[in-house]
């Protein structure tokens, strides 16, 4: 599955993009009516901020205690209720005179079930195309969430304008409403993954699970660590160029729209096997010219050049399924997906903290230094396993010791073997 018409000609694979889309826009819309509510009920540019992006923090609740239920409930049935209940919270944060603690406890309520949520969709997708296709319906995936965030900003902008913030929340809840209706009706019904019932003594033994092979914990981090201190210099964007913010964040943008079409539909195996380490310094060097205080023009450019970097994380995605076994597949994407998010808001705010004590400028740079510091301590390893010895094969054959499964597939480790720690 290399081109976006196979992709799209997949089974199921068009409702569970628009059930996506939807969500994202409805988060997106959400989001900005939220600050501004809470901006001019407090006045505090800190709560205003918190309000925005602190249920990304709040991914780490679910991830401790959730996310065994990715693989153990079934995924149709887990969409629409998810959906649902954002619907609710979000209308719920309409309610006029809501006091703000409450209106936080529903963030911490929201985040920490968007974990799940990570955990289930992307497990989903794995079903929905093949083993092949993951990289390329991932990319697409990316790429429709950062035009909608950018589509869903700009229209709840006007949205707070012409209808309120509470006006612009319930526009948001009729968004995940649609998206609840659209998972629903466009795809089918199907069986969990793996048997018994969550909890969260599951959950944590499915984390060290996860976490004990020393293959996917340089993966995990590699994904979470210099992703998150990148994020990092982007919220930094505004206090260092107040007036081009947002010609950043579009440049940032677009370039992250190149990788991820590049990555997705453009690069055969065997560069995406040979470009993931070169990728991953791309991500944060070009940010260390903003220790010169660069002018706008080089500032664009940097930041634009650096954001095709984000697309190693696809390549590592894929990596980590390889890793993987099936019954563990929608946990695993869930820890990513959270703690990526987790690690960006912890991004967030080491970076703002630095600005404060120095200048955005030099914060940003520091972050740079920081992430390729990370990359360089993870490169050994991520490098790419040469193919095993020959072993005999069934009927006498010959096969390569850690090659491909009898179906063809990539064979994960086994548990608790020699890689594990």
């Amino acid at each position: 599955m290399r081109t976006y018409r196979e992709l799209f000609a997949a089974p199921e694979f068009t409702p569970f993009f628009l059930t996506g889309t939807l969500q994202v826009a409805a988060q997106a819309v959400s989001g900005l009516a939220l600050g501004t509510l809470i901006y001019a009920a407090t006045g505090s540019p800190l709560l205003s901020a918190l309000s925005m992006f602190g249920p990304s923090l709040a991914q780490v609740v679910g991830a401790t205690v959730l996310l065994s239920a990715a693989d153990r409930v079934p995924p149709r049935a887990a969409m629409c209720a998810l959906a649902l209940f954002s619907a609710l919270g979000t209308a719920v944060q309409a309610v006029p005179g809501l006091p703000v603690p409450a209106v936080f406890a529903v963030l911490l309520v929201l985040g920490a079930t968007a974990s799940l949520g990570g955990g289930v969709r992307y497990g989903l997708l794995n079903e929905i195309v093949a083993r092949d296709g993951y990289l390329l319906g991932r990319s697409v995936l990316n790429m429709s969430a950062g035009a909608t965030q950018i589509c869903g900003y700009a229209v709840g902008g006007l949205l707070v304008t012409a209808l309120s913030p509470r006006g612009t929340l319930l526009t948001a809840a009729a968004l995940h409403l649609a998206a609840a209706a659209v998972a629903r009706l466009g795809l089918r019904r199907r069986p969990p993954r793996a048997a018994g019932r969550p909890s969260v003594a599951e959950t944590w033994r499915g984390n060290a699970r996860l976490w004990s092979s020393v293959p996917r914990r340089y993966v995990y981090l590699a994904l979470w660590v210099p992703n998150g201190l990148i994020v990092g210099c982007e919220s930094l964007f505004v206090p260092y160029a107040p007036g081009h913010a947002g010609l950043l964040l579009a440049c940032a943008a677009l370039g992250m729209l190149v990788g991820d079409t590049l990555a997705g539909r453009f690069l055969p195996p065997w560069w995406r096997e040979r470009l993931g380490a070169p990728l991953r310094l791309l991500l944060a060097a070009p940010y260390l010219v903003f220790a010169v205080q660069p002018a706008l023009p080089l500032a664009v450019a940097a930041v634009g050049l650096a954001s095709v970097g984000f697309s190693a994380g696809l390549l590592l995605q894929e990596r980590l399924m390889a890793l993987t076994p099936d019954e563990l597949s929608g946990h695993a994407l869930g820890l990513h997906s959270s703690g990526l998010l987790t690690m960006q808001g912890v991004g967030a705010a080491l970076a703002g903290a630095v600005a404060q004590c120095t200048s955005p400028a030099t914060a940003m740079a520091v972050m740079a230094a920081a992430s390729v510091a990370v990359t360089l301590a993870l490169a050994p390893g991520l490098r790419p396993e040469k193919p095993g010895p020959e072993v005999p094969g069934p009927g006498g054959g010959r096969s390569k010791a850690g090659g491909l499964s009898p179906t063809g597939r990539p064979k994960a480790p086994a548990e608790g073997g020699a890689q594990e720690a």
